[in-house]
């Protein structure tokens, strides 16, 4: 905010109309980007920002493509915490995806675009020509009423799905299989995308959202084109309630816990962990140690490491 009261009279009102443009100009940016911010009429408003969803077209999901979703709640088997901050949050039924793109040769009509709460992409609804209804990951710059496909020699276009050995070069891809037949397991994300960069032999080499660089067999199955909700990322959570309607429980920093919880806890006040790295809860290194397991079965395919 400008401090108007140390300006000269004369240019005050000069610079009122320029603060009052900026944000003007500021608010129909972030109305294109898809987001839409509140007033700060509460504190939990003040910094709040949620998706537009100009792109759905239809509220409830289809019946018998969903399916009850037992939460664990971080929980095992017996009943032990494994994954923390974790329970809670708003009731959700499943929609079931397809990840395999299976129906080969059978054009498919988009019938509807659909909110899912089980992630932050959105999912489509297809017609099948045989009756058979299906849902997929939708993917950006799709449109109701518009027709894909699924098959080996299938056009460049987005939303039809294909092997990766029949794509050009410098395809935008999503939904990625990692072996044959698997179904889609890379990039499902929400305005996820990668890149065939090369083809060689039995393998093709893609790019992956993280910088990875590795490579899959030229048999695996991929979609066209870019996953949509591209701003899923710059959505302001706003207020601590918001994330508990998400299933996510508090965070505590080790470092204000007693000896007996965490390694950094204890000392007298404001101490500090004690320890030349921090550490995780059971001791191991923290923040930045690589976890990957070196001798695993993909550590081959995989050309450069992501970032």
């Amino acid at each position: 905010m400008l401090i108007l009261g140390s300006l000269p009279s004369w240019t005050r009102g000069f610079w009122v109309v320029i603060e009052r443009l900026f944000f003007d100009f500021t608010f129909i940016f972030l109305l294109v980007m898809g987001i839409r911010f509140y007033r700060a009429y509460t504190p939990g408003t003040r910094n709040r920002s949620v998706s537009d969803f100009t792109e759905i077209t239809v509220g409830e999901p289809t019946k018998r493509l969903t399916c009850s979703l037992i939460r664990s709640s971080g929980r095992n088997n017996r009943g032990v915490i494994t994954s923390r901050h974790r329970g809670g949050g708003h009731k959700k039924l499943y929609r079931r995806i397809d990840f395999h793109r299976n129906k080969v040769g059978i054009d498919a009509k988009v019938a509807t675009i659909e909110y899912d709460p089980n992630r932050n992409a959105r999912i489509a609804l297809l017609h099948y020509q045989d009756g058979e209804k299906r849902y997929i990951l939708y993917p950006r710059g799709l449109r109701v009423g518009e027709t894909i496909l699924s098959d080996i020699k299938a056009p460049i276009l987005v939303g039809n799905a294909l092997p990766v050995n029949n794509m050009p070069l410098g395809t935008d891809i999503h939904n990625i299989e990692v072996s044959p037949g698997v179904g889609g397991q890379l990039v499902r994300a929400a305005g996820g995308v990668a890149q065939l960069v090369a083809k060689e032999g039995s393998f093709v080499t893609i790019r992956l959202p993280s910088g990875e660089v590795r490579l899959i067999p030229k048999e695996c199955w991929a979609t066209v084109g870019q996953i949509g909700n591209v701003d899923a990322n710059n959505l302001l959570v706003g207020k601590a309630g918001r994330q508990r309607w998400l299933g996510r429980r508090p965070k505590v920093r080790g470092v204000v816990m007693n000896p007996v919880d965490h390694p950094h806890g204890g000392g007298e006040g404001r101490a500090p962990i004690g320890r030349p790295h921090p550490v995780t809860p059971w001791g191991r290194p923290a923040l930045g140690e690589r976890t990957r397991p070196s001798k695993k079965h993909s550590t081959p395919l995989i050309l450069k490491r992501r970032k």
